[in-house]
C-alpha cells in the first residue's frame, strides 16, 4: 500500500463498511463483499458494485481484473486514511482555533485513559526536543 498523499474523502456509511471489510479481509470481489455486507443489510449486488467503483474512483481502492470480475483491495492502510482525514479536519479547525483544538485533544486523551494522556505528553516532549535540535 502506498502512503502517497491522498486527500481523504468523507465516506458514507456503506463506503465506510466496505473499507472496513477490505482492511480486515485484505481483498475481495463485489460478490464476496456482498455476501459479507450486503445481504444482511438488504443491499443489492449492484449497490455493492457501485460502492466499490466509487471508492476506486476516489483512489481509496486498487483493483485487478480476475476472470470476469474485479478484485479490490485498499490502496491505503486504515491508519493512513484516518491520520490523513483527521489531519485535514484538525487543519481546518486550527485556523484561529488552535487553543480549542489542543484543549480538545487533551480532554479526549484524558477520557481515553491515563496511558493515553501520558502518551500524548511523551509525544509532545519528543516533538519539542526535535524542534529544539533542529534550530541549533
Amino acid at each position: 500500500m502506498s502512503s502517497a498523499s491522498v486527500r481523504p474523502p468523507l465516506l458514507g456509511e456503506l463506503e465506510t463498511a466496505v473499507m472496513a471489510h477490505l482492511w480486515s479481509d485484505g481483498e475481495g470481489c463485489a460478490k464476496a463483499v456482498h455476501v459479507a455486507l450486503g445481504k444482511r443489510r438488504g443491499i443489492t449486488l449492484n449497490t455493492i458494485q457501485s460502492t466499490l467503483k466509487r471508492l476506486f474512483e476516489k483512489d481509496l481502492l486498487e483493483r485487478d481484473k480476475v476472470s470476469h470480475a474485479h478484485v479490490y483491495r485498499a490502496r491505503v492502510t486504515r491508519e493512513e486514511f484516518h491520520r490523513s482525514l483527521l489531519g485535514e479536519l484538525v487543519g481546518a479547525l486550527m485556523h484561529g482555533q488552535a487553543e480549542v483544538v489542543v484543549s480538545a485533544f487533551v480532554d479526549l486523551a484524558e477520557r481515553a485513559g491515563p496511558e493515553h494522556l501520558a502518551r500524548l505528553e511523551s509525544l509532545v516532549a519528543e516533538r519539542l526536543r526535535e524542534n529544539k535540535q533542529g534550530r541549533r
